[in-house]
């Protein structure tokens, strides 16, 4: 940072009202120039068309116009030399005040003033505003006439010269008419005699102030341009106002008004309170107008989600105030990235950036939108301002309550008389085309300009037309109504000029504070979800990267479910980030400004009982504070608190300055360059200052050193914060190129942050699978990240890329290309590579193949978003994405040399990033497309050794996972694979293997039964064992088995294996290993647990309840073991016993003594209602058409107890039972009270929960 020279301004400048004051135009020693800058746009445009930017010419460009081109302006005078702390950046101010250069005119164009506005962001994130009125002032030297003259003769023969070729061209080929570009008339628009034409350049006067003042500072500069054209001279020499805004008018206080006077009017501004939001000058309802409520709604939410936006329109204030008007409807939060409203030409290149920003490309006039090439648009907001209209990225999520938002806007824009739809400006009226026709003959297009009497004559007919309510300009600079009620260029402003600017500033604050209480109803209690984890801020400034700094399951699982989609992206972000960084930060350091106040209402809100605390709903709540908003606004307008200096006459040298009608002076700089030192608000300032340097002081005491604070808060950012606005002085290709670097070093330290947050949050949760910890993600979030992956793979993918060449070419040389690999690979974003996805020669990977018949996705990356989700589901997205990019002649030919793909070293550790997610599972294409038709292949394994591999009977299956089944499905005689088409499933959890016993060898012994999604490749296994027929084992002849997913094993697969635990499977015979009564009780008690664990985890997350009813070590076996302790007899006449043979007995043994009586007259009255109720359910199951044999029918049993709330009530009936003394040995647990009691107590809590059975487990029974 350069430090303050001699003629240095005060060191009041931190409270001062304005910082600079400079004139930028046409410097007449140094004569014509043609714009560097533009000579640098075309090298660009060359370079990103593949064109060699040798060929590029250096500026010159003899087939336009001369007043057609840019030429290079320069910064005439600033005032003062410098400021300490805001040094001044000559190329910076110059390039933006005239964004085109230079532009000339002559009487026979337009001149009408226009004004735009621009800011600056310093490398701290601080933002610096500049405000711009330009007009046209005529050319006086002679040397730039004649050189304008020259050039025009330049073009006029080089146009003569085309026009004679083609005139020979049409004798050849006469159809053909003009060509474009050559003008068949003999004088075109751009025309330029010196001997009859009067020249006009553009001149530029801008004040760049600390904050965005905007209507006081289009106020001031265009009193100042007034001073220039008016009849009469100024009042005071322009140095005097110059010097009074500079050094004598004040910032005003927080909360209070400020009154200085300019050259004619005095000039009103105001500045929030300490507990109001903070300034914005820009109209709102400008940015309402120009895009209507729900696309501004729809721009805010993609600015939220930090996707790269950009505004495109003619005219450069429009750009700045959707910008600025976007961003201050932020509050809370603050935007982090690259920001540059108004993006000059020559820094095209930075739409190249794979980062999020939000910039404003200023359009040409005629330029058509489809031409326009972007280099990725996948996530991509395009804003066409003039034309009224938004392009949405893909995968959008919607703003909650979103149509309650845009009613609630549009309310308060109709209080105003605003059109919520927002349209086209209205069109001239009658009056303003008389006064166009008056100024036609002013300038008098046909016969150059009128002198002498003619003139006169007509200043008369113009002063008439005036008082006849005619607008019409003056003779010189034709004047132009200003939008805030003053012409820009002449006559006085209308006598609503301040209520105007106090209707849109009430307008404003209204429509912020909507938006404003959305965020204080969504995040309510967002500081009970923030994570306080260090004890002091450096510890916490150095482990900053690996902490988790808020509870973000735990808050989303708060939230209501339509809120979701927006809140789980959004907490991501990271303005989000900052947020929380700097809630953290406020224990230890003084609150950042727009925390404290967003705080500030939190704690009204609850002391006003507005919303009780973790009460979530989704019901809209509308502002209540919208009058009190506007009423403070109001009264600080109406009631000026502060008075300026008024302008007064400097000590200046008699004779310079002289006042020239139409010409702006030069300046005596020797009154400008210092201000003085004796104001009370000076030295206010400077003990404002003093008590800031002692704090700045005490935290160094503290011991933690501002530059390794300052370094590490910049890595807790994320990339882009140092590239918020580029750097305008130095833009070489060497520059350039080191920029992209930057960039490419981003973007894998992004890679590498992604995914080591996906192993970590994915590992927590399995870690929960193994008992170990709690979950700190859910399923919801799992997608974000993966949506936030896809998000980054895009940016990678389109990171350098030959923009036209690819949309001609890249299909073409895809096709022609020998490399295997890349015929086997579906693309991976961007629709440029999209192509690869209708290659023929798909043939190794068919998934791509599914991807590209799915009907249900509209749109090209809506398939490369599948794709990637399926390679990362089959554990392949590392290898694939290797082989495509393999072919390096390609590459090379795709992409430029500093893209990311051509950097060999950061492309290996990218795909090495990739490499380390198949160390997890993950289910993300399965659960996200719910509704595709998937292949699935079922093939049962019979146990061949018994010689029973085969059945005369017809076999069925049903294959049932978490979204759904298949439905029964006939499996042909002797077959035993089969395929079939099916809605997705899902994971799959059960298979229900049964037949109808018909043939001579109906009975069926089954191992298992494999199933195999053909899409993702997962296969799982259904464990058997166990005999399907009548007369057999338990006589079932269908049985329900539990999945478990198959791990691959091998070689080839090792890279793909993961630690998950393997799934829950179907109980089988083999279990039955005698336990002893302590390790029975210990599997009840877990068995229960589980299901307990099941419903305290988030919907979404959960699985599926049957595996923890029926799966192995599921509540079904831990009672099956419970109900076989010390059973009497295994075998009664060589048969099996099962359970189900004691339910029976018993029930008929307990509906005989209720036939008795014994149980009415000697139970209580709720055993006998438990009798009727346990025998009900029996005989329901004993009646059911299902064979499902008798541990099936045990099986249904508990599981419909355990459905009802009814197990507690059962064990005690069966436990007093009669017929237990017969079936069970004096030790059994069913016969100890004590262990029954126990068993009761632990069922019971199974009470709190609505447990709900699959459809295949009830199937058939009537209760």
């Amino acid at each position: 940072m350069s430090v303050s020279a001699p003629g240095s301004g005060s060191g009041s400048a931190p409270c001062r009202f304005a910082h600079y004051f400079a004139i930028c135009g046409l410097d007449a020693e140094t004569g014509l120039e043609p714009d560097e800058l533009a000579a640098l746009y075309q090298w660009l445009e060359a370079d990103r068309q593949g064109r060699s930017p040798d060929t590029t010419n250096a500026g010159e460009n003899f087939e336009q116009s001369p007043l057609k081109r840019t030429f290079k302006s320069k910064v005439l005078a600033h005032f003062p030399e410098n400021v300490e702390w805001n040094p001044f950046d000559q190329d910076a101010v110059n390039m933006l005040c005239m964004p085109k250069g230079l532009s000339f005119r002559t009487q026979a164009d337009p001149r009408e003033p226009c004004f735009h506005s621009f800011l600056i962001t310093r490398e701290d994130g601080s933002r610096t505003y500049g405000f711009v009125h330009t007009f046209y002032e005529e050319v006086t030297s002679p040397q730039i006439c004649a050189a304008m003259q020259t050039l025009y003769q330049m073009h006029h023969a080089d146009m003569d010269s085309l026009a004679s070729s083609l005139d020979e061209a049409e004798v050849s080929s006469p159809g053909r008419g003009p060509a474009r570009g050559v003008s068949p008339c003999g004088r075109c628009s751009g025309a330029y005699d010196a001997t009859r034409d009067t020249l006009y350049v553009s001149k530029a006067l801008c004040l760049i102030t600390p904050m965005p003042f905007m209507h006081a500072c289009r106020r001031f500069l265009s009193q100042l341009h007034r001073a220039v054209t008016a009849s009469q001279p100024p009042p005071l020499p322009l140095e005097s106002y110059i010097h009074n805004v500079l050094y004598e008018v004040p910032l005003p206080p927080p909360g209070r008004s400020l009154k200085f006077h300019s050259v004619y009017e005095p000039i009103r501004c105001q500045r929030p309170g300490p507990g109001e939001l903070p300034l914005a000058d820009f109209s709102l309802g400008e940015a309402f107008q120009l895009l209507g409520v729900e696309n501004l709604v729809q721009l805010f939410t993609c600015v939220l989600l930090e996707m790269q936006i950009l505004l495109y329109s003619q005219d450069y204030q429009r750009l700045m105030t959707v910008a600025e008007g976007i961003t201050t409807l932020l509050f809370p939060f603050q935007w982090q990235h690259v920001y540059v409203p108004i993006l000059p030409a020559s820094l095209r290149h930075f739409l190249d950036a794979p980062v999020p920003y939000l910039m404003g490309l200023p359009s040409k006039e005629g330029t058509d939108r489809s031409k326009l090439e972007l280099p990725q648009e996948a996530n991509l907001c395009f804003v066409d301002i003039d034309n009224h209209c938004i392009e949405l990225p893909e995968d959008f999520p919607q703003f909650p309550n979103k149509a309650e938002l845009i009613q609630e806007l549009s309310d308060v824009l109709l209080c105003f008389g605003l059109s919520p739809e927002g349209g086209a400006p209205l069109g001239p009226t009658p009056g303003h085309l008389r006064g166009r026709v008056l100024r036609d003959l002013v300038d008098d297009r046909k016969n150059g300009n009128l002198g002498g009497e003619a003139l006169a004559v007509l200043e008369r007919l113009q002063a008439l037309a005036t008082r006849a309510g005619v607008t019409a300009g003056p003779a010189g600079p034709p004047a132009s109504p200003g939008k805030d009620g003053e012409s820009e260029a002449g006559g006085r402003p209308p006598a609503g000029g301040g209520e105007e600017e106090l209707r849109d500033a009430k307008l404003n604050v209204q429509l912020r504070e909507v938006f404003a209480n959305r965020f204080v109803a969504m995040f309510a209690d967002y500081e009970a979800f923030v994570i306080q984890s260090a004890h002091d801020l450096e510890s916490w400034l150095t482990n900053r990267e690996q902490m988790h700094n808020f509870d973000k399951a735990s808050f989303l699982s708060d939230q209501p479910e339509p809120y979701l989609p927006f809140l789980s992206r959004f907490i991501e972000t990271q303005m989000f980030a900052t947020f929380i960084d700097n809630k953290i930060m406020s224990q230890w350091e003084e609150k950042e400004p727009l925390l404290r106040v967003f705080d500030g209402r939190l704690e009204k809100a609850r002391l006003y009982g507005a919303r009780a605390p973790g009460l979530r709903t989704s019901g809209y709540q509308r502002c209540v504070t919208l009058r009190e908003s506007a009423q403070a606004i109001e009264q600080r307008l109406m009631k000026i608190d502060h008075t300026a200096i008024h302008p007064h006459l400097l000590d200046m040298k008699i004779g310079q300055g002289k006042y020239q009608r139409g010409f702006f002076p030069k300046l005596q700089a020797e009154v400008l360059l210092s201000g003085p030192t004796n104001n009370k608000w000076s030295n206010r300032t400077a003990t404002a200052q003093r008590r800031k340097d002692r704090h700045r002081q005490h935290s160094d005491h503290l011991g933690l050193d501002n530059d390794l604070k300052e370094k590490y808060m910049q890595e807790a950012r994320s990339l882009g914060k140092s590239l918020r606005q580029p750097k305008l002085s130095d833009l070489s290709p060497a520059v350039i190129a080191q920029t992209n670097w930057k960039f490419v070093e981003g973007l894998l330290k992004e890679c590498r942050m992604k995914t080591k947050r996906m192993l970590v949050e994915k590992m927590g949760k399995e870690a929960v699978e193994l008992g170990h910890g709690e979950a700190n993600i859910t399923g919801l979030e799992e997608n974000t990240l993966i949506a936030s992956l896809c998000d980054l793979l895009e940016r990678i993918w389109s990171h350098g890329l030959q923009v036209k060449q690819v949309k001609e070419n890249t299909y073409t040389c895809l096709l022609s290309s020998h490399a295997p690999v890349l015929s086997c690979l579906c693309p991976v974003t961007v629709p440029y590579l999209l192509k690869l996805i209708k290659c023929p020669l798909l043939h190794t990977y068919r998934g791509s193949l599914h991807i590209q018949n799915m009907s249900e996705i509209k749109t090209e990356v809506g398939r490369a978003r599948a794709w990637i989700r399926l390679s990362l589901e089959k554990k392949l997205l590392s290898q694939h994405l290797k082989q495509l990019l393999s072919n390096q002649a390609l590459t090379k030919k795709l992409y430029k040399r500093y893209a990311f793909l051509r950097c060999e070293d950061e492309k290996e550790q990218f795909l090495f990033h990739l490499l380390s997610l198949n160390a997890v599972d993950y289910f993300c294409f399965t659960s996200v497309f719910t509704t595709i038709v998937i292949p699935y292949r079922a093939v049962i394994i019979p146990i061949k050794k018994l010689s029973n591999a085969m059945t005369t009977s017809n076999p069925w299956i049903c294959v049932s996972g978490e979204l759904g089944d298949s439905g029964v499905m006939q499996i042909p005689k002797n077959v035993l694979e089969m395929t079939f088409d099916c809605q997705n499933l899902g994971k799959l959890t059960t298979v229900q293997l049964g037949h109808d016993n018909s043939g001579l060898l109906a009975k069926w012994l089954v191992d298992c039964v494999m199933v195999r999604n053909e899409i993702t490749g997962h296969t799982y296994k259904f464990p058997c064992g166990r005999w399907l027929g009548k007369g057999v084992d338990d006589g079932s002849l269908e049985r329900v088995l539990i999945g478990e997913l198959v791990v691959p094993v091998g070689d080839e697969e090792a890279g793909k294996q993961c630690r998950t635990p393997p799934m829950q499977r179907s109980p089988t015979q083999a279990r039955r290993i005698k336990p002893t009564g302590a390790q029975i009780q210990e599997a009840i008690g877990e068995a229960v647990n589980n299901i307990v664990k099941h419903f305290h985890k988030p919907e979404k997350e959960r699985g599926s309840l049957t595996i923890l009813l029926c799966g192995e070590n599921g509540l079904v076996c831990a009672l099956e073991q419970f109900f076989h302790h010390s059973f009497k007899s295994a075998r009664l006449f060589q048969k099996n016993v099962f359970v189900w043979d004691f339910v029976e007995k018993a029930t008929a043994c307990l509906e005989t003594a209720d036939q008795m009586g014994d149980l009415q007259g000697g139970a209580p009255e709720p055993l006998g209602l438990t009798c009727e109720t346990f025998c009900r359910y029996v005989n329901a199951i004993n009646s059911t058409s299902r064979n499902i044999g008798k541990d099936g029918k045990f099986q249904l049993l508990v599981c419909l107890g355990a459905r009802d709330r009814l197990l507690p009530q059962w064990l005690p009936l069966l436990a007093e039972c009669p017929l237990i003394s017969r079936m069970y040995e004096e030790g059994a647990l069913l016969r100890d009270r004590t262990t029954v009691s126990t068993l009761v107590g632990v069922l019971q809590t199974l009470h709190d929960f609505n447990i709900t059975l699959e459809s295949s487990l009830i199937k058939g029974i009537q209760l």
